[in-house]
């Protein structure tokens, strides 16, 4: 595919090639596209953002002739702007037949797709292109597993924690009540000061997915019980709430995402149970859905989703709808 390279590339080539669309007059927000597609977003958001625009780059600079439109993320995404949209939605779907042969999760392709078609939405805001991307998802199964550990999962990983009584004990403790008393995401944990914790409130103020604000959520006496036991250990310097810990016990920098993924996995395999931690939050919400007999417009408030239907999903794997449906036409 021959395509043009846009104004400010380094190959210095001209973009007016009157096979290919026009070149781009670009003020100084359009230069700067992804910076302005990232603006206001949550930090999680925009990292995420960047991994996949990133992911983009490296397919584009494998092609034949285009490794000099994929220097930076910006320009590999600049170049798909610049050409005509027969040719923009064959590049897609080319890196769609791409990741899939990476044997990516679905999900992932198609979050991929989506954030690619997300920037192309904000040209066609600032008048770059008159067209959207078309490519469209694979097939996938969302939610497939629902449940998670379960309650008494849960609980014997709690109880596991608990067996240890020096700092990662309480630490760990803390973090599993918070991933399922209140179903925080690994990232809102991870996210969270001291000073987003009010003890005398007993709330968190989360930074859920998606959102550029925190909302605050009240805990349970156990889960305040248990972040109370911690900070006792952690002491009252601000900072991040949770934190890697040396040999000593000591603090030494913000728990990861990756770090609390593995903190779950271990107490997990500790009591024969294999889950992560968006399987505690899974568990919750499928717990609250149980205890509230199927309300989904109050267990939306608790899980904080902004789409009722994924909740949907939750409940009807909850009550086995399938199963049910089967049962009642199965011939004796």
């Amino acid at each position: 595919m021959s395509l043009p390279v846009l104004p400010g590339d380094p190959a210095g080539q001209d973009v007016s090639d009157a096979r290919h669309a026009p070149a781009l007059r670009l003020d100084r927000i359009q230069e700067h596209l992804l910076d302005a597609f990232y603006a206001g977003r949550s930090a999680n958001t925009v990292r995420a953002y960047r991994r996949d625009h990133e992911d983009f780059r490296t397919f584009v600079a494998r092609q034949d002739g285009l490794a000099a439109f994929a220097a930076t993320a910006e320009q590999a995404v600049r170049m798909l702007l610049a050409v005509e949209h027969g040719q923009a939605n064959a590049l897609a779907l080319g890196y769609r037949t791409d990741m899939v042969r990476r044997q990516l999760q679905p999900a992932t392709v198609n979050r991929r797709l989506a954030a690619l078609r997300s920037v192309v939405r904000l040209g066609n805001t600032l008048g770059l292109v008159s067209w959207t991307l078309d490519a469209e998802n694979v097939d996938s199964v969302t939610y497939r597993d629902t449940r998670g550990p379960g309650r008494d999962g849960v609980r014997a990983m709690v109880a596991q924690a608990k067996e240890r009584t020096d700092a990662k004990g309480l630490r760990d403790t803390a973090i599993v009540r918070l991933l399922h008393d209140v179903a925080l995401r690994r990232g809102e944990v991870v996210s969270l000061d001291l000073e987003h914790y009010e003890s005398r409130r007993g709330t968190v103020a989360v930074l859920g997915k998606g959102r550029t604000q925190r909302e605050r959520v009240s805990l349970p006496a156990a889960t305040r019980t248990a972040l109370d036991a911690w900070i006792a250990v952690r002491g009252k310097d601000p900072g991040p709430l949770f934190h890697r810990l040396d040999a000593a016990g000591r603090g030494t920098g913000r728990l990861t995402g990756a770090a609390v993924y593995d903190v779950v996995r271990e107490l997990g395999a500790g009591v024969g149970i294999a889950t992560r931690p968006h399987g505690l939050r899974h568990s919750a919400i499928t717990a609250a859905l149980d205890a509230s007999n199927g309300n989904i417009r109050a267990v939306q408030r608790f899980s904080r989703h902004r789409n009722v239907q994924t909740l949907q999903i939750y409940d009807d794997n909850r009550a086995d709808l399938a199963g049910q449906m089967a049962a009642l036409i199965a011939e004796d």
